[in-house]
């Protein structure tokens, strides 16, 4: 049987005509992102967030320009290369392989076009989430996500805040974020950050607002039948409608006011989350309460063996009484107040993050009798 195989054919004039539209579409679609007014759809309250909108344009830009291509010429070969009725009904279409040059530059045009968005977006990944955003200290926050809301909790506020979250302008803000019930999602856009927030789990984000206005929170997991209330983007806005939550920001003289006002409102309740900042009293501290909160809150992390036994962080037998080990991780002498102070502040070095009073739930006498236990481990 005789194998009837299209003769090569030559890109003709219509190809190369195809390929200046496509070209010209994809020059307009890359210059569109490029202008495109992104913070007047949603507005860029952090610097991070000019960061992650460049890189969105970066993104769409270039996938633009690409799906325009892979379209185009996917719909005029469909078009070129048809079957015709005048081909024979066993005809074979245009066979191409082994073409080496074509083959090492498609390979190596996508390989760095994938090395470049990895390194971008690590570079904006670690501006996001590594410490030293917002090193020296700030203000500590806590969300927690039930079906179907958040809550706050704010040092030295008893019980939780509902309804809006206010945060001080240009204050580095460290948010906790855990969940009473199912997983949720605490996603602010206008920050273009989001976390998970878990049961059993604290998750982390940091940021410093620098714009003043009213920012909608959304849950953008699904938590259960009313999840939309829990939208503000589709919730109707404002104090009272009973659906979607705010994030506040504003200047410290009406954040103080606000401030102030849940402390009056709550008085009446407990449970205000621990201050990270100021000097706790360990006069009092009882060593065998320390050693039954060491085993609940410390054991996954720390063995009580010596310094080089390590789970996380070092062991913790003799901290406070060890001559190979004069200074604690962060530098400071082995007192009893310097290892107070990483348990109020925590601690990222080396071997890791040290999560502070806030985020372990650990009171002042909680830290009183923590140290208290680690000063008898002699």
């Amino acid at each position: 049987m005789v194998e009837h195989k299209s003769p090569p054919i030559s890109l003709g004039r219509s190809f190369w005509i195809v390929t200046a539209i496509l070209g010209v579409l994809a020059i307009a679609s890359i210059i569109y992102w490029i202008y495109a007014p992104i913070e007047r759809w949603v507005p860029s309250i952090i610097v991070t967030a000019y960061q992650v909108d460049i890189f969105f344009r970066f993104l769409a830009a270039t996938g633009s320009a690409l799906y325009i291509f892979v379209c185009g010429y996917i719909l005029y070969f469909a078009i070129e290369f048809r079957a015709r009725a005048s081909d024979p009904p066993d005809a074979i279409g245009i066979q191409v392989h082994d073409n080496h040059k074509l083959e090492f530059w498609w390979t190596l045009i996508p390989t760095l076009f994938i090395v470049v968005i990895a390194v971008v977006s690590v570079y904006i990944w670690a501006q996001i989430i590594l410490p030293s955003n917002n090193a020296g200290g700030g203000l500590v926050v806590e969300a927690i996500g039930h079906q179907f809301d958040f809550t706050f909790r704010y040092p030295e506020i008893n019980g939780e805040v509902t309804g809006e979250m206010h945060l001080p302008i240009n204050t580095p803000v460290t948010l906790n974020l855990t969940s009473s019930d199912v997983i949720h999602s605490f996603w602010i856009p206008a920050m273009r950050l989001k976390q998970d927030t878990i049961p059993g789990m604290v998750t982390e984000i940091k940021l410093t607002p620098n714009t003043i206005g009213r920012f909608p929170i959304v849950c953008a997991q699904f938590c259960g039948p009313l999840h939309s209330k829990m939208n503000a983007l589709v919730s109707q806005p404002g104090p009272g409608s009973g659906q979607g939550q705010w994030v506040i920001v504003e200047d410290q003289a009406s954040y103080q006011k606000w401030y102030h006002d849940w402390q009056v409102k709550n008085a009446h309740l407990s449970n205000a989350l621990p201050s990270t900042s100021g000097t706790i009293a360990l006069t009092g501290g009882d060593a065998a309460a320390g050693k039954a909160l060491f085993s609940q809150k410390c054991s996954a992390c720390h063995a009580l063996g010596p310094f080089d036994q390590k789970i996380v962080g070092p062991g913790l037998k003799g901290v406070l009484h060890d001559p190979a080990h004069p200074n604690l991780v962060d530098g400071d002498p082995a007192t009893p107040e310097n290892a107070a102070k990483i348990l109020q502040q925590g601690y990222t070095g080396s071997m890791g993050t040290m999560p502070n009073a806030t985020t372990n739930g650990l009171s002042d006498k909680d830290i009183a009798n923590l140290v208290a236990f680690l000063d008898s481990l002699k």
